[in-house]
């Protein structure tokens, strides 16, 4: 009995004993944890900042010059650094302070209004330091987050977080162009002067370009219901697409369907825009529900846009739908977006409007990248805009055609286009040359009123 009376009270004491000296290692263990959380934060930040750029423009609003301050970051050892469309726009000037305190002048490669991405260039000899991009696609909500800016001219400021949500849109109706809207929420703080900032990863990769922040007044684009503290970056799978073509071409060339869309249970509901848009062409109707684009479930009206958008020109899409409860499938040839829908300028006063009602450009490197039925061999012009009513519309010349010839004379380019109609003002119909996703044809255009 005894020898069990004490063996107790060694086992007590050995209890006591353990848990006086619990505390103390679980105290070490938890510093240590923390101690490594902080270390890799700062590592991230340390390795981040030297490609991470302050940008200062001196643009224009109305009459007035205006001075501007934002964001952005080398992603191409060359000297590309991206950044936003809203930093940049209109610019007359634009310099680039690197963390060393080097200044650039930088030039504007191009902007894309639709996404809110632009891109910049700087040179100089040696190479610049970069920042590695990461998969947004594998974003996962919970997950750190880290943003890096130049907030009210405080350069290189770094704030925390962590990724809040995924896909949101946000930002309502009215631009007159289409917003694809795709935001990874975060609630690391983005202040003004932090736009196109990077939003990075525990990795240092880049997940997001910081593009806003939303906080409650009563301003046009932050309505009453959205709550301080909701910052916004734009997913860099995106901005990449946006950023290459950009550097290809200065301009993105999207695909376009065609359709008003609503989202319901079953996918999206839409309404084709016209008879003459891609998707009536293709057979869709209104109500049409669509719930798969080229073998891909859509469910959420962003998700069909960037694959739309994603989509060559001239590409047969299949898309599936429902009608009246019935599954149809559709094999619809994408169109190219109107340059009224990506908020470009379209050139009227031409020879090629006035006679044609044709708004051109000239074919630039690159285009046959994005068009199924060009190669890197063709030379010609491309048809931006076709007025309706006007001899190009009734000859049913379409969006993104290549004309090659006018009357069997080369199109070089844009001068020579005008040329060749300036010569026939007076001829009663024109015989033009055409590439297009209808395949190569010789369309007579009737210039008779």
């Amino acid at each position: 009995m005894r020898k069990s009376i004490d063996f107790c009270i060694l086992l007590l004491s050995i209890v006591v004993l353990v848990s006086s000296c619990a505390q103390p290692i679980d105290q070490r263990r938890d510093l240590e944890l923390l101690t490594s959380i902080e270390n890799a934060l700062v590592n991230v930040v340390t390795r981040s900042k030297p490609a991470i750029v302050s940008v200062f423009v001196r643009g224009i609003e109305g009459s007035q010059p205006q001075d501007r301050v934002g964001s952005g970051f080398i992603f191409r050892k060359e000297g590309y650094i991206l950044t936003n469309h809203h930093v940049v726009r209109d610019p007359r000037f634009i310099t680039v302070k690197l963390l060393d305190g080097s200044r650039f002048e930088a030039e504007l490669i191009g902007t894309d209004l639709n996404t809110d991405v632009a891109v910049l260039k700087i040179e100089r000899d040696e190479a610049f330091p970069v920042i590695p991009l990461a998969d947004s696609s594998r974003v996962r909500v919970g997950q750190f987050a880290i943003a890096i800016g130049n907030p009210f001219q405080l350069n290189h400021t770094v704030t925390t977080g962590v990724v809040s949500g995924k896909s949101r849109s946000i930002l309502q109706g009215g631009f007159g162009f289409i917003r694809y809207q795709d935001f990874i929420q975060t609630d690391a703080w983005i202040n003004t002067g932090s736009s196109g900032g990077p939003l990075l990863n525990i990795r240092g990769e880049v997940i997001g370009i910081n593009a806003l922040i939303r906080r409650r007044d009563k301003s046009e684009n932050t309505p009453a219901p959205a709550m301080a503290g909701a910052g916004f970056a734009i997913p860099i799978n995106l901005v990449k697409t946006v950023g290459d073509q950009l550097i290809a071409n200065g301009r993105v060339i999207r695909g376009y369907l065609g359709v008003f869309m609503r989202e319901v249970k079953e996918g999206i509901r839409v309404r084709p825009g016209g008879t003459n848009t891609p998707a009536y062409l293709g057979g869709l109707r209104r109500n049409d529900i669509i719930y798969e684009y080229n073998g891909k479930k859509v469910k959420k009206s962003v998700d069909l846009q960037l694959l739309v958008a994603e989509s060559q020109v001239g590409e047969r899409s299949v898309i599936r739908v429902l009608r009246q409860g019935h599954e149809r499938t559709f094999n619809v040839t994408i169109g190219e977006l109107p340059p009224h829908l990506a908020g470009q300028p379209v050139e009227i006063k031409s020879v090629a409007w006035e006679m044609l009602g044709l708004s051109v450009r000239k074919l630039q490197t690159g285009d046959f990248e994005r068009y199924t039925y060009l190669t890197n061999r063709d030379q010609g012009v491309i048809v931006e805009r076709v007025k309706e009513q006007a001899p190009g519309y009734e000859a049913k010349i379409p969006n993104g055609a290549l004309i090659v010839a006018i009357n069997d004379h080369k199109v070089m380019d844009v001068r020579t286009f005008e040329a060749l109609l300036q010569a026939n003002q007076d001829a009663e119909e024109l015989i033009l040359n055409v590439k297009s996703s209808h395949g190569t044809e010789r369309i007579t255009v009737n210039l008779r009123k």
